[in-house]
């Protein structure tokens, strides 16, 4: 059995064809769930890309190790995914974007690892006083297609597939769309006509973290028009309907070479983007919308079910697990993650099943913070794209604080500590406009939830080693 982990960066589930979008241009997406298994409701364990990797390749939720970070990545006396399957045999491709893998862990983790090309995203249009200035909302990329980091890296591993491996192997494939800024080639930006999106979720909501509204002033969000919220939200849409175009283009080259009958096709992302939606852009490490934790997950695997949706919650480190059992190894060390082959083949999920994402930061651990000037580049440039999100985390820390949350199939339950909880009915509520919690009509809801939180924060708090050492002298 081969694997291919094709892993666009920054889509969320709801903006994909198969998943209900009107207007998604994903056609080769929604073919790949036609042949293999959707997963509706897939919730990564963290809203950044670094912790969240770390969690889908280890099986680890953030706080086991502390991975909550984009500074913390998987160093070498850590399990990863990657090296288990290379010393099982596989050899390890990988093309594109790290946010994964310290330096000391490349040697035993991936036999080839690069990001071709040259860039991704056009120039910023808007004069520094122009309120749009800090939207994210770029030109289209107009440098030759070849040099574009996420097509260079495809083309890497069409090539890699035409020269017929002849050991087992795993191709990574972790891309930089749709992440922002919103831009992409022509004819994908302006695919989209911005007037005919569905509504987006409205600014401006009550009993919302005071994050929402910091974001949206340190960045001049709220000085933009709804017109060009729904812009960004279409340019962004084209963004996944590139990389779509990509995914086709390698399932076809699976089935030329001969290799789709012995390959498990996994593509999904690290977390969503607001995209225009609540009046914002980007994510932030403490938000737990839907938009932001809820990622397309689907799976083509030989001998699998065609066509097959599974609506109970998952979590996207079941991949780990899923992995593992495909290959026939056993994991060497304790995780949390589940496999889903069973679903793969046509089994329901679990209904009482909870999904579960953490992130932020506490004020004892200031080096986290983004923002930093002996650390960050953008942290000492107000004309950086990113300078407002560093500043506001250095001068509202609680708004970036630590946050838990989980995700059933009817509510999510938002734990702050310093910050404002949030509960939502989603059966009632889908798009979580409405927050609930401290509603006397949800009391027994809310504290079924938080007992559940509190047992979920006991049992996996830390790990033990499979090893055992001697306890006499030696």
């Amino acid at each position: 059995m081969n694997f291919i982990f094709f892993m666009p960066d920054e889509l969320r589930a709801e903006s994909v064809g198969c998943y209900g979008h009107p207007l998604a241009p994903t056609p080769n997406l929604d073919a790949l769930a036609a042949q293999g298994t959707r997963f509706d409701q897939c919730h990564v364990q963290h809203p950044v890309c670094t912790p969240s990797r770390c969690s889908l390749m280890t099986g680890w939720y953030p706080h086991v190790r502390g991975h909550r970070t984009l500074w913390h990545l998987l160093r070498p006396d850590e399990p990863n995914l990657l090296r288990t399957l290379k010393q099982a045999g596989y050899t390890v491709h990988w093309y594109g974007k790290n946010d994964l893998l310290a330096p000391g862990s490349f040697a035993a983790s991936v036999d080839v690892a690069r990001q071709p090309g040259k860039g991704a995203f056009g120039r910023n249009p808007y004069a520094f006083d122009d309120p749009r200035y800090y939207s994210f909302l770029a030109e289209p990329y107009t440098a030759p297609l070849a040099d574009h980091a996420d097509y260079a890296s495809v083309q890497a591993g069409i090539d890699f597939l035409r020269n017929q491996p002849q050991q087992p192997f795993v191709l990574y494939l972790p891309l930089l769309y749709p992440h922002c800024p919103y831009s992409a080639p022509q004819p994908w930006r302006d695919l989209i006509d911005p007037d005919e999106l569905p509504p987006l979720r409205p600014a401006g909501l009550p009993n919302r973290p005071d994050f929402h509204e910091l974001i949206r002033q340190t960045r001049r969000l709220h000085q933009i028009d709804e017109a060009t919220l729904r812009k960004i939200q279409a340019v962004y849409l084209g963004m996944i309907g590139f990389v779509d175009d990509l995914l086709g283009q390698l399932l076809t080259t699976l089935e030329e070479t001969g290799l789709a009958g012995t390959t498990t096709v996994f593509a999904f992302s690290d977390h969503g983007d607001w995209a225009g939606d609540y009046g914002l852009v980007e994510k932030w490490p403490s938000a737990m919308e839907d938009v932001i934790t809820r990622v397309p997950l689907i799976v083509r695997t030989p001998g699998g079910a065609a066509g097959h949706t599974v609506n109970e919650p998952v979590e996207l480190f079941d991949i780990m697990a899923t992995t593992l059992e495909l290959a026939g190894i056993e994991p060497q060390h304790t995780h949390f993650a589940q496999s889903l082959t069973s679903q793969l083949r046509g089994a329901a999920g679990d209904p009482q099943r909870a999904a579960f994402t953490e992130g932020g930061y506490a004020r004892h651990e200031p080096h986290n913070f983004e923002g930093l000037a002996n650390r960050d580049q953008f942290a000492r440039d107000e004309r950086n794209i990113y300078y407002p999100k560093g500043r506001l985390q250095q001068t509202h820390p609680d708004s970036v604080g630590r946050t838990v949350a989980m995700r059933t199939a009817t509510h999510r339950l938002v734990y702050r500590p310093t910050g404002i909880c949030e509960l939502y009915d989603l059966q009632a509520d889908p798009q979580e406009l409405y927050n609930q919690y401290g509603n006397p009509a949800y009391e027994h809801a809310q504290r079924e939830l938080e007992g559940r939180l509190l047992a979920w924060l006991v049992q996996t708090s830390d790990v033990t080693p499979f090893d055992m050492d001697p306890r006499g002298f030696s």
